[in-house]
């Protein structure tokens, strides 16, 4: 199943820690695209990660998400939703 998750960032990084936190996130999300369990990430307009992912149910894709080390941490959280075949073409025949 298709996951949409969306970040939301709850507390700002200290400057002082950020060069190496950011860098294990990076490592972690390339990790986890590896793996293809994050198959698209992108940044919005506000730099916060939109992420694709590819597992069985929202309960999977938290756990993943859990991993990163900006959540694990407590400096984002993510929204999460199930993304699922549109339908709408079989109204048209």
């Amino acid at each position: 199943m298709k996951i949409l998750a969306t970040e939301k960032e709850l507390k700002p990084i200290p400057k002082d820690n950020a060069d190496s936190i950011l860098k294990q996130e990076a490592f972690k999300v390339w990790e986890l695209k590896e793996k293809d369990l994050i198959r698209e990430i992108y940044f919005n307009e506000n730099h916060c990660a939109v992420l694709i992912l590819e597992c069985s149910d929202k309960r999977v894709a938290k756990d993943i998400l859990n991993e990163l080390p900006l959540v694990r941490k407590g400096y984002i959280e993510f929204g999460i939703m199930e993304l699922r075949p549109y339908t709408g073409f079989g109204r048209l025949f």
